[in-house]
Formats: structure tokens, sequence, C-alpha cells
């Protein structure tokens, strides 16, 4: 058995995004390792305070909310917390797994307590950080910087897209210390309240196979204005609701002012979900689902809509395609590219959209359940621990 810290996710079954998917359903579907997780509160009174789940030990660290800071800070608090940790309970065979490039410069500082203790560092560097709209140019050039560091003082590097690794290996010449470990999903999909389901539709006035269906954070780089813009230029008579976190900020009322989508009727805002029963039976009932996800390796939204919706309309870049493959349409930023995709897609027959679905579920079982994801991290721990 060997001992896994995961630092830089906001915790163990956390609803808020791709981190924290990930170290739930890595902790939930493996029994070989423990695991331990530090979990972010804002309650002071909470701090260091510790629980057990089966394999998992949970610290809760308390950072206060500091914004764009708060994960740089909570990262830096968690691998200190596990330095002492390690120090007083004498562990052995210790791997640390650090999500996105948080703290790079000062990583030598860190590897060098680390590597004094034995402990093996794998980092995943996410998707390229530095290249998110929703930064300014000196936030993406300390992301630039931080994964630089990153990658030099990891012992090993898991890209979760070829695209990502071929990119790593291209920048830093470190092809011999990485690997490509995508997320995972389950494809088969089960509701345990179908009841709240159907009440969610009602509540809502949602019509199954009437709509097409986007699941994302509300940020720049999942091409959220050309989706909406683009919609509102077909022909389709369906809605488009977005289930997302769009608050009334000033992005969401930079799109109103551009797109004037308030003006017509087929396009919805939801606003987040994080009930799984609630997020399936939307993607089991939708249409079509539309992923403009632009930034990042494989996303775990994408891989959902592949093992629940049959049609699929993803942004053309080489981490979604690596995914979709052919099994999926496209489109760009290119004037009309989405629209005319949508005209094409309402117009498919079921047995049309019945193929496609069939060999998505494929791609997802052949290549991304949490099965084939924990058996690949768990050779890769033998590995560094070998090594």
């Amino acid at each position: 058995m060997k001992n896994i810290i995961i630092i830089g996710s906001r915790g163990y079954n956390f609803n808020y995004g791709g981190w924290e998917t990930f170290v739930t359903e890595l902790v939930n579907n493996d029994s070989k390792n423990k695991y331990y997780v530090p979990y972010l509160t804002h309650d002071k009174s909470k701090d260091k305070k510790i629980s057990h789940i089966d394999n998992l030990e949970q610290v809760e660290i308390y950072n206060k909310k500091q914004g764009f800071a708060t994960m740089f800070s909570f990262t830096i608090k968690s691998i200190n917390y596990y330095i002492d940790y390690i120090k007083n309970n004498n562990m052995k065979n210790v791997i640390m797994i650090i999500l996105g490039c948080k703290i790079g410069p000062i990583m030598p500082k860190y590897y060098k307590k680390l590597n004094n203790l034995g402990v093996k560092i794998i980092m995943n560097p996410d998707g390229l950080e530095w290249k998110r709209d929703k930064w300014n140019k000196i936030i993406k050039k300390c992301f630039k910087i931080s994964e630089k560091y990153h990658v030099k003082y990891a012992d090993q590097v898991v890209c979760d897209s070829k695209a990502i690794k071929e990119y790593i290996d291209s920048e830093y010449n470190v092809s011999n210390k990485t690997s490509f470990i995508a997320y995972g999903t389950y494809p088969d999909k089960k509701i345990s309240d179908i009841s709240k389901c159907k009440k969610y539709f009602k509540d809502n006035n949602i019509n199954s196979n009437d709509y097409y269906l986007y699941v994302g954070r509300f940020v720049p780089e999942n091409n959220i204005e050309t989706i909406i813009s683009e919609y509102m230029d077909s022909n389709s008579t369906k809605k488009l609701y977005l289930v997302t976190n769009y608050e009334e900020n000033d992005f969401y009322n930079h799109l109103k002012g551009v797109t004037r989508f308030d003006k017509d009727e087929r396009i919805v805002f939801l606003g987040p979900q994080y009930d799984k029963d609630i997020l399936t039976y939307l993607r089991l009932n939708a249409y079509g689902y539309i992923h403009g996800h632009s930034a990042g390796g494989t996303n775990p939204s994408l891989l959902e809509a592949l093992a629940t919706t049959k049609l699929n309309i993803l942004f053309d870049v080489p981490y979604n395609k690596e995914v979709g493959n052919k099994s999926c349409y496209y489109f760009s930023k290119v004037k009309s590219s989405l629209s005319r995709t949508i005209n094409i897609c309402d117009e498919l027959s079921k047995k049309d959209i019945d193929k496609l679905g069939n060999e998505c579920m494929d791609i997802i079982k052949n290549n991304y359940t949490w099965d084939i994801i924990v058996d690949k991290y768990n050779k890769l721990y033998d590995k560094v621990i070998g090594e």
C-alpha cells in the first residue's frame, strides 16, 4: 500500500469542478492505496479537523477568501501541513500529486524538503492555464513561469490529454518523465431519484429531446459568446439550455449587450447544477450537447456528455478531437460554423443519431472508464516508488 497525498483541489467530494471530480473518483475507485486530501474551509474553527472515510484521511485547512490567490495560499498551507505530518508519522512510500501550476517559483524549496523525506512528486499541469482568456497578461506570464518550475521539479508529469503531453515534451524536453492519463467517467448512468428529475423538468418547463445543452463554467474560453450568438443565427426551434454559474457579472452583462440573447426565448440560463441525478437526466434527454471548452485537457463534462448524449458538437481543438474523434461534429469561431452545424444536426435521422451515440459510448468504454484510469495511476505509482 502506498500513501498518496493530493494537493491542489478544494477537497474530496466537493461540488465545484474537474479537480474535485478527479480526486473524488480516484479515491472512490482505488482500494489498494491510502489517500490524504486537504479540504479548503473558510471556517477558522474547523482548521486541522481530520475525518476518515474508508481509504481516505481528509484534513480541513482554513484559508480566507482571496479571489485569485485563494488556491495559491491554500496549496502552500497544504504542503506545509503534510511535510510536518510525514515527519511526525514517519511515513514511507509517499507520493504527492500536485494538481495545476500554482506555486512554481517556490517549488525548489518544497522539492528539497519533500525529497529529503523520500517523497516522490507527480504533477498534473492541467491545461495551458497561461492561455486562458480570463487572466490578464501579468497572471498569464506568472502561470507560464510556474509551469516551467513544476515540470522541472516533478518526478513524473501526468498530462490528461495527448495534445498537452506533446506540448510539455516539446517545450521542456522531458518525454522521459511524462505520461498520458485522462479523466474518467461511468458508461452506465444510473439515476437514483427519477421523480426529483421529472419535477426539475416540470418546474423549468423542459421538454425531452427538444433542446441543446451546454454544461460548464461561465468563462470566455468556453466560447459561450460564440455558442449563444451562433445558436441565435441558426434555424433551430429547440431551446438552448445553459447550465452554468452565470450570475449577473461583467461577462454576463457583456454577453447580453453583444448578443441580446434576452430577446430570444430559445436561450435559457438554468444556473449551476451539482445534483448528479439531474445532470445525468438533462444529458440523457438532450437532443444534442454543445461543448465549447477551448483551453485545457480532457474535460470531465465532455466525457460525461459522450457517455450520455448521443449527438455532440465540440469546439475544434486537439484536446476535444482526440476524445470525440469522428463520432462528433465540430465547430470553430468562424462566422456561421456552429449555426450551419446546428441546422445540419436538426435534420439528422434517428438512425444517424443512434449510430453516433453508439460510437461515443464505445469511445468511453474502451478508453475513459474509471477502472481504466485508476489502473493506469496504480502502474504509475509503482513506477515512481520503484525509481
